[in-house]
């Protein structure tokens, strides 16, 4: 079953006199449980376009549909909700927040999306349990390693089960050995609870784990399937 479809994507980005167009009319799909990995060197457009599929940003022309939603014709806040309820998020930086514990940091987006305090504490805390990281549950941040840092970001992208994961170089930061278990975790979540994953990077060895390997250069895109 499909459940994002990218037709025709193009991005603009004006500054001053210039005019930079990062994607060129990208076509892409993701189906249910669908572990996709997009490669491409620095610059090639890799972010842009995982921005239109997460809904963070709108495309200079094309269709983006998730799930049955054209996401051009939705309204800001009616995108801020799908981000809060279909989608996840996973970064190279983790971006967790310095001052709140695992638990608090994993609770925040269902929180946020208006679940009761106690009822989100129960979530988040069967995440992070399934994740492996109970023992951890009340440390900061700055006593968590890499490794875990990166399974806390995982805990809180899809703690609201959302359909289709994001990952922006997930394991640029990690050693290989705590990268691997990054991809790992990752692949685990798509066979066994069916979320979609795109995930972005610039390493052939880490592409060539995706189900499909998408291949995007200087704003183009050249689906390529890896042989088994």
């Amino acid at each position: 079953m499909e459940i994002l479809r990218a037709t025709d994507l193009r991005k603009r980005y004006s500054g001053g006199n210039m005019e930079v167009e990062a994607l060129k009319g990208v076509s892409l799909s993701l189906s249910h449980g669908e572990f996709v990995t997009l490669m491409g060197p620095s610059g090639c457009g890799k972010s842009s376009l995982l921005h239109l599929c997460g809904a963070m940003d709108r495309p200079t022309s094309g269709t983006v549909v998730l799930e049955g939603l054209e996401l051009e014709r939705l309204t800001d806040d009616q995108l801020t909700r799908v981000r809060r309820e279909r989608i996840g998020f996973v970064f190279q930086f983790f971006n967790l927040l310095p001052t709140l514990t695992v638990m608090e940091n994993v609770r925040l987006p269902l929180l946020f999306a208006g679940m009761p305090p106690r009822e989100a504490a129960t979530n988040a805390s069967r995440q992070i349990e399934t994740l492996g990281l109970q023992d951890r549950i009340s440390h900061f941040p700055n006593q968590l390693s890499g490794g875990e840092m990166q399974r806390v970001a995982i805990a809180r992208a899809v703690v609201h089960q959302p359909s289709l994961l994001v990952a922006d170089e997930p394991t640029g930061n990690l050693d290989s050995s705590n990268g691997q278990k990054i991809l790992d975790l990752l692949r685990s979540l798509c066979e066994e609870h069916g979320i979609s994953v795109l995930l972005a990077t610039h390493s052939e060895e880490i592409a060539s784990q995706g189900n499909r390997v998408l291949h995007l250069r200087d704003g183009t895109l050249e689906p390529q399937t890896l042989p088994d």
